[in-house]
């Protein structure tokens, strides 16, 4: 139970960590001095930041264990909220995003695999119960950020704080996260030997991840734009979109363990992906601001669980016979995944500026949709790995 609490902690401290900072740009915009299109490009840091090292947290995860790459990514990511809130100029703030960038991949990386640790131990999916505290997480960050910037505080102020307490509530949970390191070199259970790169499964999982993160990614970016310029709502009204999105999210995952355990994991991301594209159709084809509010909430639902059970799946798919494994294989779907966050923002901008932003959700619906078959044709290859690796003893 403590390893439990241990690692949904660790993941509020992340969804802490981004709401916090993010919660902040209006401030650290004009703290920098720097144009709409300048801090644009400064932001790109973060995303760079979290590909690049997501990209090879596995392998040192495999050498190090998940609990040191915990401690030393989050333990990084506080000293970097820090550089956040002081940087005086737009390159500091760049340099100080891409390093706060490089230590979340990191720690996104090492808390899902501590994550399926917990999985294992326990014998059953809780994978989406730790998203959803990084949910509840980012939605706290957000909350004292407003309440920080309500109160006068600069974001050095703010982001000091904030950096303080995570790595106080770190340290008070951090020898409860699992460690686990392999004792000898063994193969999976029923997997040939093959780097994820080789692998057709590992690849429709991080399509499904994928998908998940681009429509994930352009909800909270572009729904308060769709429900002002398309709907004429206030812009206070308009975040409303946004916060439901994300509390409807955070609420089904905690629902997200029994659904796996009574339909399965193909079935709920089968379900959830067609749940997120109506949602999202019905928030983009009908000019009514109710119908957007509950549609974006629809997209959360349906998008909650896509995330945690690719990187479930993936880390089942590489465990290996004395219970550990998964670190590469959880690392490639990652660094697949943020590829979305890199550039699906800039895609659906770009969509909505050529034509307008219903026809830009729609774009985002029909990647939502693209789950689902990726999910069924993930089980299939699966299957398929499983009985070569049995033919072949």
């Amino acid at each position: 139970m403590r390893d439990r609490i241990a690692v949904f902690t660790v993941f509020a401290l992340n969804g802490l960590a981004l709401g916090s900072w993010a919660s902040r740009t209006p401030a650290l915009t004009a703290q920098v001095h720097a144009s709409p299109g300048v801090f644009g490009l400064a932001l790109l840091g973060a995303s760079v930041g979290m590909l690049a090292a997501a990209s090879v947290s596995g392998r040192l995860i495999e050498r190090s264990g998940a609990r040191a790459v915990v401690a030393g990514s989050t333990a990084m990511a506080a000293g970097s909220l820090v550089l956040i809130g002081f940087a005086p100029t737009v390159p500091l703030l760049a340099g100080a995003l891409l390093v706060i960038g490089a230590s979340v991949g990191m720690l996104d990386v090492a808390m899902n695999v501590a994550g399926v640790a917990v999985e294992r131990r326990l014998g059953k999916p809780v994978m989406s119960v730790f998203h959803a505290g990084f949910s509840f997480g980012a939605l706290a960050g957000s909350l004292a950020a407003g309440l920080a910037a309500g109160h006068g505080w600069s974001p050095a102020r703010h982001l000091t704080v904030a950096a303080v307490v995570a790595v106080l509530v770190l340290a008070l949970v951090i020898r409860d996260v699992p460690g686990i390191r392999p004792q000898h070199a063994e193969e999976p259970v029923v997997t040939p030997a093959r780097a994820p790169i080789r692998r057709p499964v590992l690849w429709l999982l991080a399509a499904v991840a994928l998908c998940s993160a681009i429509a994930e990614g352009a909800s909270s970016d572009w729904s308060a734009l769709l429900m002002t310029v398309e709907r004429g709502v206030g812009q206070g009204a308009a975040a409303l979109a946004f916060a439901g999105f994300q509390l409807v999210m955070a609420l089904t995952r905690l629902a997200g363990p029994w659904a796996q355990r009574r339909f399965g994991p193909t079935r709920c991301l089968a379900a959830g992906a067609t749940l997120a594209a109506a949602g999202l159709v019905a928030a983009a084809a009908i000019p009514v601001a109710a119908v957007g509010y509950a549609g974006f909430a629809l997209a959360g639902a349906g998008l909650a669980a896509s995330f945690p059970m690719a990187l479930s799946l993936a880390g089942d798919a590489g465990k290996r016979g004395d219970g550990t494994g998964g670190e590469r294989e959880i690392g490639f779907v990652t660094a697949v995944a943020y590829t979305g966050f890199l550039g699906g923002p800039p895609i659906v901008g770009g969509i909505a500026q050529a034509t307008d932003y219903d026809v830009a959700f729609v774009f985002v619906a029909l990647v939502a949709a693209l789950i689902l078959p990726a999910a069924v044709a993930a089980r299939r290859s699966r299957r398929r790995e499983e009985a070569e690796a049995l033919a072949s003893r």
